[in-house]
């Protein structure tokens, strides 16, 4: 049996984790900031950090702790069981299998096509990530691309990055993200999406180096250096030979449809869960519809892809566990303020990357990217102010922190999720993933040091 078969489960991981966090708020001691409410919005006051009355929590609160963490995350639970659903009524119609097929018939006559694929798909995903902060739609699309690359002869680790480191880098540039870079602006009083033109050449840079990495590996595949790595808990069927009719080819237009009216609701109409979701479960029901399928059919592959993500629902919201614990044990704000406090008195190149870490650090705690610009961004301002950075690299430097590190977090409901979907376990990921990681973390402190010596950016 080999060494990763014998690695514990995610959800193991998780589970260890959320135990760790019950004995901290023992170890740690508790402490609040004031908070001022703006619009629906709350808000940390800078200089307002005090000790408050110790909030242990005891073995009823860990074990308490998971059905909070489930309600708490139910939204984008239901919406990883439903859009799952809905996905497999529209493959079931067998118009995907139909298009990766072509997809594949190109890769097979011309091998140098497969990593164009790759490279293409990454780009998109890439783009949706810069522009409406594609996240926790990366659990649906790793149904579609997980096949595709098993398909061409590459593994579970190939299919996954495709939308998910993707859209990683993507998130980390941020050209455009109204949940990210938008709130962080905001509270920073800078104009919206403001110094777009750096961060854009952030996101291709990262994105170039993503796509690199991602096609080396799979080159490593084609050419036997690499032994590729198959596991997933999710059945993929190889896929077969089907026509492409109208029909299929309607279902694939309405899909694509869907994809365009997401990245444009999310941009210009603040869309997100509840109209995405929407959206797909429309979807669903007019491929049965067009296709059909039968009301019966239609339902059995309902139920087999809301089966296929149970996993992933349950890791999500296990994860989301351990931020309650930390949040009700009142330990989150203290080590906010601990490791906030550590970047004062230092020359500016140097602060830049304390600032850059301690996001990163934060991010373990707090995953959600627009949670933790309201929390860390009204402290990172002024402190920005204080240490002479503009407060256009303190939003880069959050940007970096949220971003590229939720990559690898285990506190991430989404990494966990998509982690579980592909069955790959999370100490593999890990070891596959640790080199794009170092040279994107590099790559992160030259752009962060540019801004502080080479050029003002306001």
């Amino acid at each position: 049996m080999k060494w990763y078969k014998k690695t514990p489960d995610s959800l193991i991981i998780v589970a260890s984790i959320l135990v760790l966090f019950t004995v901290l708020t023992w170890i740690i001691p508790a402490g609040a900031y004031d908070r001022e409410l703006v619009g629906s919005r709350s808000f940390v006051v800078p200089g307002t950090y005090h000790e408050v009355e110790q909030s242990h929590q005891s073995i009823g609160a860990l074990l308490q702790a998971p059905i909070h963490g489930f309600t708490s995350a139910s939204e984008i639970i239901a919406f990883v069981l439903l859009v799952g659903g809905a996905f497999a009524m529209m493959t079931a119609t067998g118009a995907l299998d139909a298009f990766l097929f072509r997809i594949l018939k190109i890769a097979r006559s011309k091998p140098s096509m497969k990593l164009w694929i790759i490279a293409i798909l990454m780009c998109v995903f890439s783009i949706a990530g810069m522009t409406f902060g594609m996240s926790e739609e990366t659990l649906v699309f790793v149904l579609l691309t997980i096949p595709l690359a098993k398909s061409m002869g590459y593994d579970s680790i190939v299919g996954m990055a495709i939308p998910f480191v993707g859209a990683g880098v993507g998130f980390a540039g941020a050209a455009f993200n109204p949940f990210t870079v938008g709130i962080a602006q905001g509270i920073a009083e800078l104009a919206p999406f403001s110094g777009f033109g750096y961060r854009l050449a952030v996101g291709a840079v990262f994105t170039l180096i993503a796509i690199l990495f991602v096609c080396r590996y799979a080159s490593r595949i084609d050419s036997g250096k690499v032994k590729p790595f198959f596991g997933t808990s999710v059945e993929h069927k190889e896929v077969e030979e089907k026509q492409l009719t109208l029909a299929r080819g309607i279902i694939l237009f309405l899909f694509l449809a869907s994809l365009v009216a997401i990245i444009v609701g999310a941009i210009k109409l603040d869309w997100y869960i509840p109209e995405i979701c929407a959206l797909f479960l429309s979807l669903g029901v007019l491929s049965s519809i067009i296709s059909r399928a039968g009301a019966t059919k239609a339902v059995e592959s309902f139920y087999e892809g809301v089966k296929a993500m149970i996993p992933a629902a349950i890791i999500i919201g296990l994860s989301k566990s351990i931020l309650v614990v930390a949040d009700d044990g009142q330990i989150i704000d203290t080590m906010l303020f601990t490791v906030a406090s550590s970047v004062e008195g230092l020359p500016r190149a140097v602060s830049v990357q304390l600032m850059f870490f301690i996001q990163g650090f934060i991010n373990f705690f707090i995953p959600s990217g627009s949670g933790q610009a309201a929390i860390t961004m009204p402290i990172m301002t002024p402190l920005s102010d204080i240490l002479g950075i503009s407060r256009q690299t303190a939003v880069l430097a959050y940007q970096f922190g949220d971003g590229l590190f939720n990559m690898v977090i285990p506190t991430s409901g989404v990494t966990m999720g998509i982690l579980s979907i592909a069955g790959i376990p999370f100490n593999i990921w890990i070891k596959w993933i640790w080199k794009l990681m170092l040279i994107l973390i590099v790559v992160s402190m030259l752009f962060l040091v540019l801004p502080t010596g080479v050029f003002e950016w306001n």
